[in-house]
């Protein structure tokens, strides 16, 4: 799935790379997200053109050219800040929301309604990422930080700091470590060095919320982190037009903190 400032959402098959569905929007998709049981799909959609921010949640069990023309599950009008990322939450009954103005918010998929928000960065929120099992989150915001909350009732629990705004932020499935990335600002790459920018991958303990190691190879910020599902290997995503993948030796496995 794929969201765009061409005002469409496309549904991909992963085999062939062909589409398989298209959902024209009023304005440019921002953020979009499979639900976990995959029955779902939500995205939002801009403040643009005369239209308010929403979120969207459709079914795409059947996904295919007929999808253009099926009615949204559920519409959430957001109208105070649009919405910059996205999560579902356990078990597809909420949604999770982050926002331009820093601001966190649970949804019940059953009402549409708020359940609970609070003010999780002073900055825009670029990328949220769940843990494996689902019980906390991590998010990362242009205020140069990436933070830990609780999913259950949004409680903040960690704090990750850096001197450059955070784009993404990646949790390790196996261990303890938080994987954060981001740099300069995209207008001022120029007049600057890749190492002035600080376009490395940081690497923090989830719980000390200590950096213990640093990853280079991007010559521009790095907009999205992944970890592999079997942890020993991770994704970056940077300005530079590059994906590169990343191995851990063993000496990442046998690193540890001295409690």
């Amino acid at each position: 799935m794929s969201g765009s400032a061409d005002a469409s959402l496309k549904l991909w098959d992963c085999s062939t790379g062909i589409e398989i569905g298209n959902i024209p929007t009023n304005s440019s998709v921002r953020t979009c997200n499979f639900s976990y049981s995959a029955n779902m799909a939500a995205f939002s959609t801009d403040t643009a053109r005369k239209q308010i921010c929403e979120i969207i949640i459709v079914d795409v069990r059947n996904a295919d050219k007929s999808i253009e023309n099926q009615d949204a599950i559920l519409r959430i009008k957001v109208g105070d800040c649009k919405v910059t990322s996205l999560l579902w939450g356990p078990l597809d009954e909420t949604l999770i929301s982050g926002h331009e103005d820093g601001k966190i918010v649970q949804w019940d998929l059953r009402t549409g309604k708020e359940i609970t928000s609070v003010k999780g960065h002073v900055g825009l929120i670029n990328d949220m990422q769940m843990s494996k099992d689902q019980a906390f989150f991590v998010t990362a915001s242009k205020d140069n930080t990436a933070k830990l909350f609780l999913t259950d009732q949004l409680n903040h629990i960690k704090t990750y700091k850096t001197e450059r705004p955070v784009n993404s932020a990646a949790l390790s499935p196996i261990l303890d470590h938080v994987v954060l990335g981001g740099g300069q600002e995209a207008m001022d790459v120029t007049t600057t060095s890749a190492r002035a920018g600080k376009f490395d991958s940081r690497f923090y303990h989830l719980v000390f919320e200590e950096e213990f190691g640093r990853v280079k190879g991007h010559f521009g910020p790095i907009n999205s982190l992944a970890f592999h599902p079997d942890g020993k290997s991770y994704a970056s995503g940077g300005e530079d037009g590059y994906v590169r993948l990343h191995t851990f030796d063993s000496s990442y496995f046998d690193f540890g903190f001295d409690y």
